[in-house]
């Protein structure tokens, strides 16, 4: 589906790592090629595991809300960056979104993430990851817009996620850090250069909180290159 994402080039990526906000930017956050790309790969192994071992997909019903009837004709790549491209939210709040996927995997082993479930999927995590990442955030119906939903839909996809989750969407420093490195790890064949700190810079509370601590030391540009929350 589509065609695959442009290499991330150190010299783009090295500009990419001190970018504090993309408002102004046409271009979008590396994390959504990175994101894209994992998932991407994920949805092929699963296509696999459904032709050869169709008992290996049964799901649990509760996670089946995310399934949706006609499957959307939109790359991962391209629906990451309509949302980028309409919200602007910003690198942290993509590693949040993958932060909820992968721990609803985890609370539910048999879900599969599929190309009947993706997009809800992702709109529905952006969503509640730009909660709690960023101060000021867009309504659900604008949400549901971008993603293509009605308002009703989008939330009760959320209300769907949160008791899936157990309400339990707080990413501390050290899961979030664990997550980037592992995105990180995804460009690894391409010279492993690191895109995790532009992420920590702009995550929530806890960084800001720590980058005013360590200004009080006039040490923020130590913090820019090397903290991790």
């Amino acid at each position: 589906m589509g065609s695959s994402p442009t290499p991330i080039s150190p010299r783009k990526l090295r500009s990419d790592l001190y970018s504090f906000s993309y408002q102004d930017d046409s271009n979008s956050p590396l994390v959504i090629s990175v994101l894209a790309s994992l998932l991407q790969r994920t949805l092929k192994r699963n296509e696999r595991i459904a032709r050869n071992c169709t008992w290996a997909l049964s799901k649990d019903a509760r996670a089946c809300v995310f399934d949706c009837n006609q499957v959307p004709d939109m790359t991962i790549q391209s629906f990451l960056e309509r949302i980028f491209r309409y919200t602007r939210v910003g690198s942290p709040v993509y590693v949040v979104a993958y932060v909820y996927i992968d721990r609803l995997c985890q609370i539910f082993p048999e879900f599969r993430i599929t190309y009947s479930n993706v997009h809800r999927l992702l709109i529905t995590t952006i969503m509640l990851a730009s909660k709690f990442v960023e101060d000021m955030n867009y309504r659900n119906s604008y949400f549901a817009k971008v993603g293509g939903l009605t308002t009703k839909e989008m939330n009760k996809l959320e209300i769907d996620f949160l008791f899936l989750m157990g309400f339990k969407l707080h990413v501390n420093v050290s899961v979030f850090e664990s997550y980037c490195c592992h995105l990180e790890r995804e460009v690894s064949l391409g010279g492993g250069y690191q895109i995790e700190r532009t992420l920590r810079i702009m995550c929530a509370g806890e960084i800001k909180s720590k980058q005013r601590e360590e200004n009080d030391f006039n040490q923020l540009g130590c913090v820019v290159r090397c903290s991790s929350h």
